[in-house]
């Protein structure tokens, strides 16, 4: 029989946000695996537990070698308990590899839910969350985070991002840049803990702010870019929109009606500019209005 792999949530902050789960499982495992072991042994003593279980490191360097031994053991019918330094394990934390391992040997993987910054930082934000992205941390180097931020400058739902402290200023400033100075946004900082703070307002201005110098844990919140009105869509725009609608199996007169109902404008005015990118070789033939 094989085992379990248990994902346990922790603390962002407070331990006392600790899910009472967490210490029974604490005290049921055969092994833990842990982000940083020191952190588990300063969660485990403000519990109140003891755990016999063996304990040992699982972190980004050694995720990849560490995984095979993690797995084997699961494999022979160990209870793993999984915890990283906060919130839940494989969200932009060690964890994936060996949940993939587990399930293709068929070992059953389950999770003791708990803090999340993510859903935290939206909850206090006052941007809209029923619809959101999470894109974890951006990449170090200032060319390939303005790519990435390119990738979603037009993603109408709400972005969450983690971020060091040291690098603030620059994503804001970059963010700014890409997504426009005056798109709304909120940094939340240190969240449940004693100096939590979350500032909101344009993103150029809250790159300002930064330039200052931040401390603690970050999560950013950025509004989704706004519905383009009418003025905002070019003719090829609502040609773009057509062909996409025509991949997607409608006939072209269903599509053009379509793209000129969302986006308010006569359907002739969608049809010419259909008919004109055709003309220039840059569209299919017409069909008829």
């Amino acid at each position: 029989m094989t085992g379990t792999l248990v994902l346990a949530g922790t603390p962002i902050g407070d331990t006392s946000d600790a899910p009472p789960r967490l210490a029974q499982e604490l005290l049921a495992a055969d092994l833990i695996a842990a982000e940083d072991t020191r952190r588990l042994r300063r969660l485990t003593q403000a519990l109140g537990v003891h755990t016999t279980a063996r304990v040992v490191s699982y972190f980004e360097g050694n995720e990849s070698a560490r995984t095979p031994e993690l797995a084997e053991a699961l494999a022979g019918g160990a209870r793993v308990l999984l915890v990283t330094d906060a919130g839940m394990p494989s969200v932009s934390d060690p964890g994936y590899r060996l949940v993939a391992a587990a399930v293709e040997r068929g070992v059953r993987v389950t999770a003791v839910p708990g803090p999340s910054a993510v859903l935290t930082a939206l909850a206090v934000s006052g941007l809209p969350v029923d619809r959101f992205c999470f894109e974890g941390f951006l990449p170090r180097k200032a060319g390939e985070r303005l790519g990435r931020l390119r990738e979603v400058a037009a993603e109408r739902r709400t972005l969450v991002y983690f971020e060091a402290p040291h690098r603030l200023d620059d994503t804001l400033a970059a963010m700014a840049e890409v997504f426009g100075a005056d798109r709304p946004a909120a940094v939340c900082r240190e969240l449940t803990k004693t100096y939590e703070e979350v500032r909101r307002g344009p993103l150029a201005e809250l790159a300002q702010w930064a330039a200052e110098g931040v401390r603690g844990e970050i999560t950013i919140v950025v509004s989704g870019a706004a519905e383009p009105g009418p003025a905002d869509l070019d003719a090829g725009e609502l040609v773009r929109r057509v062909q996409v609608r025509e991949e997607a199996g409608e006939r072209r007169k269903e599509a053009i009606a379509a793209v000129a109902a969302a986006a308010g404008l006569p359907k002739r005015e969608v049809f010419d500019a259909v008919v004109a990118a055709k003309n220039a070789g840059g569209g299919r033939p017409a069909a008829g209005n």
